[in-house]
């Protein structure tokens, strides 16, 4: 597993503060072209993807050259998604998936390499030919707490492919970290995990209760706008792309524990707070939106299907967002994505984001407390309320807020909510 972490060599630049969040954001590196995807290394290195092909490297500062740069397809797809190894600190693998051209036809695949100076070697390929298209390639890989490597695939722009279990498209598979079949995957002799997706983005699991949980775009076109989606996801279950959509039913399928309605949030990539840094940040699930051009952050209850309350962090701030992870010394990081074709980018995008908390007010010699230090001190801040038909209630042990609606209230009662500060 990752040993100690230590990110004290990074620059930054100066920090954007939000005193009514209680965080700051930092410029960890800016300039960059379309970053992906984040990963950490347990010396402190920082490593990411740029979809245009390079994997690339922070290291006291932004390093110039990139350690690797592939040839790959382009539009949706290129360099995506990355992970190290949950033992990289002995083995030194890195994982990585890209799209790429074969003739006439598009694909992707994940690769191992094994990482020594900045330096990839040995390049071993673990699944191939997954089906690609110029939209909809998926693309996020993440180590699960089972030291499984689960992989997110879109349906290529080819629906029907979702639904068909001899099809790679439109699935979240699951592999052992030499690319082997897992004997306890939900059908034999398949990496299929879950089936019945369109495009699913961000996957990350509770810090208690090991959970997954799942983002994903929603549709265009023949079957609507918008509904994009937030599925809590279990071995084989079909999760219903593209035969139901938002709050259509059917028998056998899985529907979101939360999907967008009318919106358009295009979420991206996902991670549960797991951290001491945010307090009331923990257990939280965070997701970087693209259309959305926020932060989202969801506090759910996995265990009756049930989303608490979603509050939008940092709106419009940054532009789109493609990714969230959590570094191993409990701090987020962003990535940008305003670069891609879709954004409006400033003259020093793409960049990367690090969110930590504002110092103390004894610390910066200032008594006025933000309205969430107010709420920690048992003062009810004039500048928090809910929209029309929502109730505010408050975790009891650390005051964090919640708009729900009222039906909601007795159920929350048992998980340490209250609707007075008293």
């Amino acid at each position: 597993m990752f040993g100690i972490f230590s990110i004290g060599f990074v620059s930054f630049s100066s920090a954007q503060e939000f005193p009514e969040l209680g965080i700051k954001v930092e410029t960890v590196a800016e300039n960059l072209k379309i970053p992906w995807e984040i990963d950490f290394a347990p010396d402190g290195r920082i490593f990411f993807t740029e979809r245009i092909g390079n994997l690339r490297i922070i290291e006291n500062n932004l390093v110039s050259e990139p350690i690797i740069s592939l040839k790959v397809s382009g539009s949706e797809g290129g360099l995506l998604g990355l992970a190290l190894d949950p033992d990289f600190e002995e083995n030194h693998y890195l994982y990585l998936y890209y799209s790429y051209s074969d003739f006439f036809d598009i694909y992707n695949k994940v690769v191992r390499y094994v990482e020594s100076d900045n330096k990839l070697f040995n390049e071993t390929i673990l699944l191939d030919k997954i089906p690609g298209s110029q939209i909809h390639d998926g693309g996020r890989i993440k180590f699960g707490p089972d030291g499984k490597l689960y992989i997110t695939t879109g349906d290529a722009a080819n629906s029907k492919a979702a639904q068909n279990l001899d099809s790679l498209a439109g699935k979240i598979l699951r592999i052992n970290s030499d690319g082997t079949i897992p004997e306890d995957n939900p059908f034999p002799n398949s990496p299929v995990y879950s089936l019945g997706h369109r495009n699913p983005q961000g996957i990350d699991w509770h810090p208690e209760s090991g959970i997954l949980v799942e983002t994903e775009h929603g549709p265009s076109g023949e079957r609507g706008n918008a509904h994009d989606e937030v599925n809590v996801i279990f071995p084989g279950n079909n999760y219903g792309w593209p035969n139901i959509v938002g709050d259509e039913t059917n028998v056998d399928l899985i529907n979101p524990i939360l999907h967008t309605g009318d919106d358009t949030w295009a979420p991206s990539g996902s991670v549960f707070y797991n951290s001491d840094k945010i307090s009331e940040w923990y257990g939280k699930y965070f997701i970087a939106t693209l259309r959305g051009n926020h932060l989202r952050m969801l506090d759910l209850d996995l265990e009756n299907n049930l989303v608490i309350s979603s509050n939008v962090l940092l709106d419009g701030e940054f532009g789109r967002l493609r990714s969230v992870n959590m570094s191993p010394d409990g701090y987020l990081y962003l990535l940008t994505s305003n670069q891609d074709g879709r954004g409006a980018p400033t003259h020093n995008d793409d960049r990367i984001l690090r969110i930590t908390p504002l110092e103390s007010d004894m610390e910066k010699g200032n008594s006025s407390l933000s309205p969430l230090k107010q709420l920690k001190s048992g003062i009810l801040p004039k500048n928090i309320s809910c929209k029309e038909g929502l109730e505010l209630i408050f975790k009891i042990n650390s005051f964090h807020p919640a708009c729900v609606k009222s039906e909601s209230i007795a159920k929350l009662v048992d998980r340490g909510y209250s609707s007075s500060l008293d």
